[in-house]
């Protein structure tokens, strides 16, 4: 379990085309206190980390993915040198600064629009129409493995569902969404109480 509060922005070192697919990750985690088999959210995928080391004077991980995981992620649009939000697994009595996340991946969104607005940024989000009964006003959601407050939600003609988000100075500076642009892809999971109320309401 995380909580969608990014702890590191690491940047993705090379990608190896094995069996599965390898990815190194550069971060500021020392190696020494990341274990074999440890889960790291990486942008909003929980993943196993397979091996750690440092050289070059820069700590590094390596974790691996599936075929199934690039296809249902933004994880197969990655490339060399992309930044990537970082957050360890959640542990007993750790602060819960942001809300409950699972590090699955429920589909893919798209950044529609970026305005400036004070000093933040709204952004508009689209999201799948099978994900739209879960994303509601003022409810959360974790997007590239960021827990964000939703602000208002507009639903589409074609049935996907438009939503905004405003990000501040301070976490457009320690995650990836300083550098995000209109048309990106995200990670996007839905949040777990949205799950569960929506699952009570069809058997209503």
């Amino acid at each position: 379990m995380f909580t969608g509060i990014v702890s590191d922005k690491g940047r993705l070192r090379s990608i190896e085309k094995q069996g599965d697919t390898r990815f190194v990750v550069e971060t500021a985690y020392a190696p020494d206190s990341i274990d074999i088999g440890a889960s790291i959210c990486c942008s909003g995928c929980c993943l196993t980390v397979v091996e750690k080391g440092h050289d070059d004077g820069q700590n590094w991980f390596a974790v691996q993915a599936s075929a199934e995981t690039l296809n249902t992620t933004t994880l197969g649009e990655w490339s060399e040198g992309w930044n990537i939000n970082l957050e360890r697994a959640l542990r007993a009595g750790d602060e819960m600064g942001g809300h409950i996340v699972s590090g699955h991946v429920d589909g893919v969104g798209r950044i529609v629009s970026i305005i400036p607005e004070g000093d933040s940024l709204r952004f508009i989000f689209e999201a799948p129409a099978e994900l739209a009964r879960f994303i509601a006003p003022k409810g959360s959601i974790t997007l590239d493995g960021t827990s964000l407050t939703v602000n208002e939600v507009n639903d589409m003609p074609d049935g996907t569902v438009h939503f905004g988000i405003n990000i501040i100075p301070h976490t457009q500076s320690v995650t990836t969404w300083g550098v995000s642009k209109e048309g990106d892809l995200v990670n996007l999971e839905i949040d777990m109480l949205a799950r569960y109320v929506a699952r009570l309401a069809e058997k209503e």
